[in-house]
C-alpha cells in the first residue's frame, strides 16, 4: 500500500529482457535502504526488489505489467518517480494507493497559471473506473486531486514543489502516463454494477 507522496526520483541505469520480463536497474537515493522482496513504486507501479548492487537496485515487470502501464516504454537515463509502501505508523498525507496500475492516459495540454500548472489527460473509459471533481486519481504514482472531470479527459493542478520534486517536469502534451482510480470509488462502483443486476 502507498499513499502517492513521491519520496525521491530515480534514474533507470539498465534494462535487461529475459523472456517475456524485463528487468529494471534502478539508480536512487534509497537503493541503499531497500531490502530484497520489498514493494516499491515505480512510476506508480508496485514492482518487488530482485537485486541490490550499491547505490542500485532492481525490479521486474511481468508481461501483464509491460501491456497495462507505460514501463515497457522506459529507456536507459529516464527518471522515475519512487515511493516504498507505507509503514504502519506513517503519516496518510496522500490517499489510498495500491500501485495496481488500472490504465494509462496521454497529456492532452499543459497550461501554466500564475506560477502553477494544469496538466489535463485523455483516457479509455470504463464502467468501474469513477472520476469525480475533487475526488482522487494516481498518476504516475503522484496522488492528485481531479479537476473538471468531462466524458474522457479530466485535469488535475500541480504545485511548483510537485512539479518540481517530481517527473511532471518532464510531461508534455502526447506524453504517456499511468493512471490508478481511486480504490474507493472502485469498490463502490463495483458494488453498484452487482446490485443493479
Amino acid at each position: 500500500m502507498f499513499t502517492g507522496i513521491i519520496e525521491v526520483l530515480g534514474k533507470v541505469e539498465q534494462i535487461e529482457k529475459e523472456g517475456t520480463n524485463v528487468h529494471y536497474t534502478i539508480s536512487c537515493p534509497l537503493s541503499n535502504e531497500l531490502k530484497i522482496d520489498q514493494s516499491v513504486s515505480h512510476n506508480g507501479v508496485c514492482l518487488t526488489v530482485i537485486a541490490l548492487s550499491e547505490g542500485q537496485h532492481t525490479v521486474t515487470a511481468i508481461e501483464e505489467t509491460l501491456n497495462r502501464t507505460s514501463i515497457g516504454a522506459l529507456k536507459v537515463g529516464d527518471i522515475i518517480n519512487i515511493e516504498r509502501a507505507m509503514s504502519a505508523s506513517a503519516r496518510f498525507d496522500g490517499h489510498f494507493v495500491q500501485g495496481h496500475v488500472d490504465t494509462t492516459a496521454k497529456c492532452i495540454a499543459v497550461e501554466t497559471v500564475a506560477g502553477s500548472w494544469y496538466f489535463s489527460f485523455q483516457y479509455a473509459i470504463k464502467p468501474e473506473w469513477m472520476l469525480v471533481d475533487k475526488g482522487s486519481i494516481t498518476i504516475n504514482g503522484v496522488s492528485l486531486t481531479v479537476v473538471e472531470p468531462k466524458g474522457d479527459t479530466f485535469s488535475v493542478a500541480i504545485i511548483p514543489y510537485t512539479f518540481e520534486n517530481t517527473i511532471f517536469k518532464t510531461i508534455e502534451v502526447g506524453t504517456i502516463v499511468n493512471l490508478e482510480f481511486d480504490m474507493i470509488g472502485k469498490y463502490i462502483t463495483k458494488y453498484m454494477q452487482l446490485y443493479q443486476k
